[in-house]
């Protein structure tokens, strides 16, 4: 099962956020409001599952090889955001 969450992950972030927002309660215990998942389902999919990941196992902790996985994230939907205005140009 971890393996099939991995590879939609990396394929349809959006879609596995779905998933696991319908199927489990997982944001509710990483994150205390609505808005933080839901600007993070709009804007930077990749960084969200990787703080809820962290905030999961690691008890609400952000360190270690998390970290580097959240900065790993970050630098992805950042890319997506120059890439997608790179293909408007």
């Amino acid at each position: 099962m971890g393996c099939i969450l991995a590879i939609i992950a990396m394929l349809a972030p959006r879609v596995l956020m779905a998933f696991i927002w319908l199927l489990t309660n997982w944001f509710g215990r990483a994150y205390d409001t609505v808005i933080w998942p839901l600007l993070g389902f709009l804007f930077m999919p990749y960084t969200t599952l990787a703080y809820m990941g962290a905030m999961i196992a690691n008890n609400h902790a952000l360190r270690g090889g998390w970290l580097i996985l959240f900065i790993i994230a970050v630098i992805i939907d950042a890319g997506n955001w120059g890439g997608s205005y790179r293909a408007r140009k």
